[in-house]
């Protein structure tokens, strides 16, 4: 889906700064428009850019998007763009559980309800909802003949995740502008107030299948599996980038990236299957991460211009305290055609170790860990992403593209075997999703 706008050195909590960040962008555009009387004509020179996006997993999550970016650059060299993204996700979403021989019954994560899953299927829960509504402000202003200064606001919110961040940046030219030094700060406060609320750590799911006596005792049940209605998540992410036109067809870019995140970061709708010597489910618990996670990540490209087309090459490697280490490679070939049209086929590899923490379950009767997650995100896997992007500009003068990805995953195996019937069963589906992509600059 996408440096991200993302702990405030403060125990504000993101409820009460969002009026504050919405305050101070009223102040910062009021001011931009006292200075400049006709900023808000848009007659004026004004650049939109919109766009969609449809993202499809095969028998799972599907997501549709919307993008629309405007972009003024004033008289007096500033520059403000506004961004503004809605989007929608339905589908079946992984709840992290072990697939077995027989039909599985789970809660839903309100607790309200339950559903089957087939016999050797990936548990599903298929009620997965959400839409979000995103809104970034961006102000970039010169500092002299060599530097630019940028700030900026962001919001976020879906049904149940709030999201505020301010973050701001400063570059310097060097060597008549060949070379250019860059510097970012982010700082960003989300709370997470789930349906169902929060799961104590390794809490065990509560499913009625006749036990209980009536609806009150099984509400108390649920009930007691929950610690708290919300909690909170701060994130600090840093960039440091140097880019440099090494002559007049190739420029180079090294970027250094570091994020410390801290707060609640389990996923409250994950489970990991306690199995036993036979292979066989006998609970399901809510899934526990630790409370920090710092990453480090380090990018290089470069970009050659030959006669009529560009090749653009970057590498990126990650690193965190969760043992996480990634790497992903993506070629892209842009090829310029006479008519102002072109073609750009893309070809991504990534590759992730899995985290310390990850399991595909549990053994029964063995001592339990501090931290486990059955999260395939956080699994062992490769995937590839092939695609194609064509672009034209119309008679208007309008710039126009199209791009299909698509997306094949493959999960590695963390572990030597597996008990009883696990053996046979395919607990490490491959995922293969499209991208379809549109975008219209006017």
């Amino acid at each position: 889906m996408q440096l991200d706008t993302k702990k405030l050195a403060t125990a504000t909590k993101p409820k009460n700064v969002a009026s504050a960040l919405t305050a101070a962008s009223l102040a910062l555009l009021g001011s931009a428009a006292k200075a400049e009387g006709d900023f808000w004509d848009f007659s004026k020179d004004w650049k939109f850019n919109t766009g969609g996006l449809y993202y499809g997993e095969q028998d799972r999550v599907t997501a549709v998007e919307g993008v629309f970016n405007a972009t003024r650059e004033a008289s007096y060299n500033d520059k403000f763009s506004f961004k503004l993204v809605l989007d929608s996700l339905t589908g079946a979403s992984p709840n992290g559980a072990v697939a077995q021989t027989d039909i599985q019954t789970f809660t839903r994560p309100s607790g309200r309800g339950q559903f089957d899953v087939a016999a050797g299927e990936i548990p599903l829960d298929d009620t997965f909802r959400d839409t979000r509504v995103q809104m970034n402000a961006q102000w970039t202003t010169p500092r002299g003949e060599d530097k630019l200064v940028n700030y900026g606001l962001h919001f976020s919110k879906e049904y149940d995740y709030l999201s505020v961040a301010l973050n701001g940046g400063m570059s310097w030219d060097f060597y008549n502008k060949n070379s250019t030094l860059s510097a970012g700060l982010s700082i960003a406060m989300d709370q997470f107030e789930p349906e169902g609320r929060i799961p104590y750590a390794f809490a065990a799911m509560v499913i009625d299948e006749g036990q209980f006596a009536n609806q009150d005792a099984y509400n108390q049940a649920f009930d007691a599996t929950r610690r708290i209605d919300s909690d909170d998540k701060d994130t600090t992410d840093l960039l440091l980038g140097w880019t440099q036109i090494i002559n007049r067809r190739t420029v180079m870019q090294f970027n250094y990236s570091y994020s410390d995140v801290s707060g609640y970061l389990t996923d409250p709708f994950k489970v990991v299957s306690v199995v036993d010597a036979q292979g066989v489910a006998q609970e399901h618990l809510y899934e526990s991460r630790p409370d920090n996670r710092t990453k480090h990540s380090f990018f290089w490209q470069t970009k050659y211009h030959m006669d009529n087309s560009i090749a653009d090459l970057s590498v990126r490697y990650m690193t965190d305290d969760w043992e996480i280490d990634s790497v992903t490679l993506e070629y892209k070939h842009h090829f310029l055609w006479e008519n102002n049209s072109y073609l750009e086929p893309q070809f991504r590899w990534y590759q992730q170790s899995a985290a310390d923490f990850y399991t595909p379950y549990l053994i029964e009767g063995q001592v339990m860990p501090e931290f486990a997650s059955a999260d395939s995100r956080l699994g062992e896997f490769s995937a590839i992403t092939l695609g194609l992007k064509y672009g034209w500009r119309t008679q208007g003068g309008s710039d126009m593209a199209l791009r299909l990805s698509l997306y094949q995953q493959t999960a590695e195996d963390v572990l030597s075997s597996h008990p009883g019937d696990l053996a046979s069963l395919d607990i490490y589906p491959e995922l293969t999703a499209v991208f379809l992509q549109y975008t219209y600059d006017f």
